[in-house]
């Protein structure tokens, strides 16, 4: 299950990988913006308490969506 993180104005932060070493990659609108090695230094450039973290539920069996 892949994690992530949104926030306000097309803020996104994802987990990844950079020269071998794991890394938190903050983009704006899908535009890197920087690849942090630790939490405080996404707080350099993210307001951590606008951030939720998105869950993807799984699916039942037999569901469609209405509408």
């Amino acid at each position: 299950m892949d994690r992530r993180w949104v926030g306000t104005d097309g803020l996104e932060v994802i987990p990844a990988w950079r020269a071998g070493r794991q890394v938190l990659r903050v983009r704006r609108h899908g535009w890197l913006v920087a690849d942090c090695v630790s939490v405080a230094e996404v707080a350099r450039h993210v307001d951590l308490a606008d951030l939720c973290e998105v869950i993807d539920l799984p699916r039942q069996r037999g569901y469609e969506a209405v509408g």
